[in-house]
Order: C-alpha cells, then sequence, then structure tokens
C-alpha cells in the first residue's frame, strides 16, 4: 500500500514544500501554499519488465489517419492552423463571461452537422441548461452527446463507450478524481486529470479540448505543466462591454502562432468577422489630431489597426501615462526617443494616453512609428491624413527599422484603400506594390515632419 505524504503546493506555478511558507520561491507568490496529501509510490527499479513499443520508420508513418478535420467555422480553423488534427490537445483559456462554452458548443454543433460524433463534458452546467443554449444558438444536436460529470473515471468510461471523434471538457477546473484527495482545480488535480485524459485521447486519436480558466494576470490557472502537456494554447480576448471577441494561438505545434481570429458576438452566438481590418478602423469622414493607422501581422494575417494618442498639460507633478493594448515600457522608450532625438520637450510636461482602437493588442513593433506619428500629432495639434500609414520599428537612435513582411501588409492597406505608407529605407526599396506611394524615412524625425500636415 503507498505511504500517504503530505506536501504544500503552490497553486499558481506548482512548486512543492514540506513546510508552508508565506512566499513561493518559484514565482515570488504570496500566501499561494495549500496542503495537500499525496501517495508516495515505491521506486521502479530499471530491470522491472515494461511493454516494448517498437519504433517505426518515420517513412512509414501514414498521414491519412492524421488529415485535419474542419469545423466549418473559417475564423476557428485560422487560428488552429487548418483545422483540427485527429489525437490533438488543445487547451482554451480566457475570462469568465467571455463566450468560451459558447464557441466550444458552435464548434460541436459545426462537428455534428457534418456527421462527426461529439461528446460535450460539462461540469458547470446540466444538460437541460446545455440543451437550452444550443437550441439557441440553432446548433444541430444530433451527434453531439451531453455528460454532465466532474469525475474523471466517469469522464474516461464515458469516452470508452461513445468513442467519439471530439471530446470538449468545459472545464478542467472542475474534474476531480478520487485517487487524489485534494480539491477539485487545485494543482495536483488538474495535473492528473489533464494527464489522464491526454493519455486516453492520445490512444484513441480523438481530438480533446480543454477549457480553463485565467486569473487575474490573465494567464491561465492551475500548473505550467498543463501548457506543456497541450498541443496548442489558445486565448479568448475581448472587453465585457463590447461586442468583439478575439480567438488567438500562443501555442500551436499544427500551425502558425498568435495567429487570429475575430469573432463578434450576437444574439444569435458567435459570428465570424471575415473583414477584421475594417473592424479595427474609426468611421471617421476627416483627419483628427493623434490619429494614424498601421499594420499588425498576427500569425499570417496582416490587421490594419488604428493608433489614438492624447496629449494634455500635466496639472499634477507627475505626468501620467496611460495605455489601452499597447505595451507600457514601449510608450515610454518611445517618448524618450521623441523628447531627444526629435525635440519634443513638451512631453516631459504633459500626461499621455494611447489607445489602440478595437481593443486589439499591438504585440509586435512595428507600430513604434505609427505610435510616435500619433504622440507628435496630438502634441503639435496637427492631423495627419486619413488615407496614410506607417510601419516601422523605432530604435533608440531615432532610426526606424525595417520589419518582416512590409509587402503583405501594404497589400493590405492598399486593399482597404489606403494610398501613402510610411516605411524603413532598406536597401532595394519595397517592390511587389503598385498603386501605393512608399515614403521610406531613415529617422522618425522625418517621418514627423512628412506625416504631419
Amino acid at each position: 500500500m503507498p505511504k500517504l505524504k503530505t506536501l504544500y503546493i503552490c497553486q499558481q506555478c506548482g512548486s512543492q514544500s514540506v513546510k508552508w511558507a508565506g512566499r513561493c520561491a518559484g514565482c515570488d507568490g504570496w500566501n499561494t501554499f495549500v496542503e495537500e496529501v499525496v501517495e508516495q509510490s515505491s521506486p521502479t527499479s530499471a530491470s522491472d519488465p515494461v511493454a516494448l513499443v517498437p519504433p517505426t520508420l518515420l517513412a512509414d508513418v501514414l498521414l491519412e489517419d492524421a488529415m485535419r478535420v474542419r469545423t466549418g467555422i473559417g475564423e476557428f480553423d485560422r487560428v488552429l492552423g487548418g483545422g483540427i488534427v485527429p489525437g490533438s490537445i488543445t487547451l482554451v483559456g480566457g475570462e469568465p463571461g467571455i463566450g468560451k462554452s459558447t464557441l466550444l458548443l458552435s464548434v460541436a454543433g459545426s462537428l455534428a452537422a457534418a456527421q462527426h460524433a461529439v461528446l460535450y463534458v460539462s461540469g458547470e452546467e446540466s444538460p437541460h441548461q446545455t440543451k437550452l443554449r444550443a437550441t439557441r444558438l440553432g446548433l444541430s444536436s444530433s451527434a453531439i452527446h451531453v455528460l454532465a460529470e466532474t469525475r474523471l473515471e466517469a469522464i474516461i468510461e464515458a469516452i470508452t463507450q461513445i468513442k467519439p471523434h471530439v471530446v470538449i471538457v468545459d472545464s478542467i477546473q472542475v474534474v476531480e478524481t478520487s485517487q487524489l484527495q485534494s480539491a477539485p482545480g487545485s494543482i495536483g488535480q488538474v495535473r492528473a486529470c489533464a494527464h489522464e485524459l491526454v493519455q486516453l485521447v492520445k490512444a484513441r486519436h480523438c481530438a480533446l479540448f480543454l477549457v480553463g480558466h485565467v486569473t487575474k494576470e490573465g494567464f491561465l490557472a492551475g500548473p505550467k505543466v498543463l501548457e506543456h502537456l497541450v498541443d496548442t494554447v489558445l486565448y479568448f480576448e475581448g472587453e465585457s462591454t463590447s461586442g468583439f471577441r478575439v480567438l488567438r494561438s500562443t501555442k500551436n505545434r499544427f500551425g502558425a502562432t498568435y495567429e487570429l481570429g475575430v469573432f463578434h458576438m450576437t444574439a444569435e452566438g458567435l459570428v465570424e468577422v471575415t473583414n477584421p481590418s475594417e473592424l479595427f478602423l474609426s468611421d471617421r469622414t476627416e483627419a483628427v489630431p493623434g490619429c494614424t493607422v498601421t499594420v499588425s501581422l498576427e500569425g499570417s494575417r496582416p490587421l490594419l489597426v488604428e493608433v489614438q494618442a492624447l496629449t494634455s498639460p500635466c496639472t499634477m507633478g507627475l505626468p501620467r501615462r496611460r495605455t489601452t493594448g499597447i505595451d507600457f515600457n514601449r510608450l515610454s522608450m518611445l517618448l524618450a526617443v521623441l523628447e531627444r532625438r526629435v525635440g519634443l520637450h513638451l512631453l516631459a510636461q504633459q500626461d499621455v494616453f494611447v489607445s489602440s482602437l478595437g481593443g486589439v493588442r499591438l504585440l509586435e513593433p512595428s507600430a513604434d512609428l505609427a505610435i510616435a506619428i500619433a504622440i507628435a500629432s496630438s502634441l503639435k495639434e496637427r492631423s495627419t491624413d486619413r488615407h496614410h500609414l506607417a510601419i516601422g520599428e523605432v530604435g533608440l537612435t531615432g532610426e526606424v527599422r525595417p520589419v518582416s513582411n512590409v509587402s503583405q501588409r501594404i497589400h493590405e492597406a492598399k486593399r482597404v484603400g489606403f494610398t501613402r505608407c510610411f516605411v524603413a529605407a532598406q536597401r532595394g526599396g519595397v517592390t511587389g506594390v503598385d498603386g501605393m506611394e512608399i515614403v521610406q524615412v531613415r529617422h522618425v524625425r522625418e517621418a514627423v515632419a512628412q506625416a504631419i500636415t
């Protein structure tokens, strides 16, 4: 009989300690250690017999069984890399109420309409509630098996009997196994349950979707090993007051990372936004100071985003800097460059607010030039042309550096109707783009002088 041992486990990073500590040495979190009773198994000898799985030549592996299954939801398939890979495990995270369950139930209904057997395990809703939501969404439920269960052993038994093509577990934080005495949602329970489900679906060659909650910092709750167990990690994001939702991949073994899908939440459920570039642009008909457009590359998708900046005289001792969708440290660097390299010394006495329209997060430095132009435009109270945009990274000396896939970005801007683009000067220039005036600049000072009318 295995011995029982008491350990204290951090609920944020999974670090273990034999005694309680107020501060975790692994993640620096305070009051995160929880007492758990674990089984201490006896060590296994290297001479113990094990089942031998012979290795297979890579050339002999057949790909017919690994063909992607399209869900019929284009934006969802795009983020996954073209569809669901059989045997893959996908972790979907997001804030409570953002629409994770609605998204995956829509995926289940679309797969069921294509005659794919789906097992939807709901640990937070009854079958009656799931049926009401499916009816409201107008989904086909003929091939959807619903299981309201939180016990891991019952879920495994259902998968064994039904043999579904796709399994959806909503959510992994409420699943528990009788082999552990800790509470559901604890580090040990989440890790053990996820590991058992992963091993089962890999052996049965069916896809698994796990719904995970996020912490107040925006990270997936539970041990970091959970993200290493899965093949794909998706984040479902959006403002609670806005009807638009963004599905972003941060890890994908079968497709591009940081791919982006955009949805609109309506009374009938989630609706795909096939042209998101127009979504993140304002409907203004005249030029306004402090507004500039850039093109962000999210995975393989170019996305036009409007950057808005507002400067206001500081009425307090310390000027305020606020950002929405833009890295705060990046803004601090750009303000220092504008003060020292461009000569905008008045910024030291100005409150500065910078935001990306539509709530999209600009993660890459290609938006630096547009942010700098928007701040200078607001400070000087002089607008930029609404048909112009800027693409480029800004260095500490004020130089404008080229970014990747410039031609692809400019083609997207031309399709939407832009006529002039400021880019970094590069050897050979920008080729392959007709009908767009390309202005190459070497320093942010040149871009500000030419962009602001």
